[in-house]
């Protein structure tokens, strides 16, 4: 029987080790800009867009070597969008996994600089995977896919077309457009990237993404859902914000009711992609259940 505690314990631990060989201490003029990099990089988190994609790797045969640099790559991105999001010019956060956020420690300046080379030093780190030498066409590939989900099209699409709604009520189509941007695009590319660098089929690629796609909107609603429901203590971040900053969510839209069922319903959409797939995906069934059952 497949025990998902013990198994995100171990890939959590596997990403920590190549995080902290990512960005490394150093000493001199730099030393700061690593210690604010380090601070948010290596503050714990589920580490979920990594094991996702070293999860997309082995379920296609993939070994783990295969993916480890682009997993590193998709969580210093993913850093790299929260210590921007956080700032005061975004969402003003103070508190992140039960921290002060990098501005609060380092100022607004270095924490900027910091999420920016985080984002700029992820691409170093994928370009020098050892699979460019075997494979460098795949390679570009998944470094393309990666950049599109981050920049104007992905991630930062989205984040503006949140700032801009706010105050402003959205139809279903439109939440659903932004959030599969701004949180969704990160899970596709992670898996779609995990399962390119592994050896996948044109088959398993469509099924795949139809996986990542559902996963990381059904991410967002039991995330909407829990800043509602959860406490800030529970969550590490301060909650009720987005009804206090007339965000545009699944439960103000739906209510919690029907927003609890469109993750369940998201979550077993995402399991149904994987039923042409054997034992090796049982890590991504299991995580489409973490997902929408997660309580923190």
């Amino acid at each position: 029987m497949f025990e998902l505690d013990r198994y995100l314990k171990q890939r959590s631990a596997l990403v920590e080790r190549l995080l902290d060989a990512a960005v490394p201490r150093s000493e001199g003029p730099s030393a700061r800009l690593d210690e604010a990099m380090r601070y948010s990089l290596l503050d714990g988190g589920k580490r979920l867009r990594p094991i996702l994609a070293l999860a997309a790797c082995e379920a296609v045969g993939g070994g783990i070597d295969d993916a480890a640099p682009f997993a590193c790559a998709v969580e210093m991105i993913h850093t790299y969008s929260l210590i921007h999001d956080d700032l005061p010019c975004m969402d003003d956060d103070d508190l992140r996994r039960g921290r002060p956020t990098n501005h609060k420690v380092y100022g607004e300046a270095l924490a900027t600089l910091a999420g920016d080379a985080l984002l700029t030093d992820a691409f170093a780190v994928l370009a020098r995977s050892p699979l460019v030498e075997r494979a460098p066409a795949l390679v570009v590939q998944t470094i393309a896919e990666l950049a599109e989900a981050a920049g104007s099209r992905g991630m930062v699409a989205g984040q503006v077309i949140d700032l801009l709604g706010e105050g402003r009520a959205m139809e279903l189509a439109e939440l659903e457009y932004l959030h599969g941007r701004k949180t969704g695009a990160l899970f596709v590319a992670s898996v779609r990237g995990g399962a390119r660098l592994g050896g996948a089929s044109a088959a398993e690629m469509e099924s795949l993404s139809v996986y990542a796609k559902a996963l990381g909107l059904c991410f967002q609603v039991v995330d909407d859902i829990l800043d509602v429901e959860a406490s800030t203590e529970q969550m590490g971040k301060r909650t009720g914000k987005d009804q206090a900053h007339g965000k545009n969510t699944y439960p103000g839209l739906l209510g919690l009711e029907r927003s609890r069922e469109f993750a369940r319903e998201l979550s077993r959409r995402a399991v149904a992609a994987l039923a042409n797939f054997d034992e090796r995906a049982e890590p991504l069934r299991a995580l489409a259940a973490f997902v929408v059952e997660r309580k923190l």
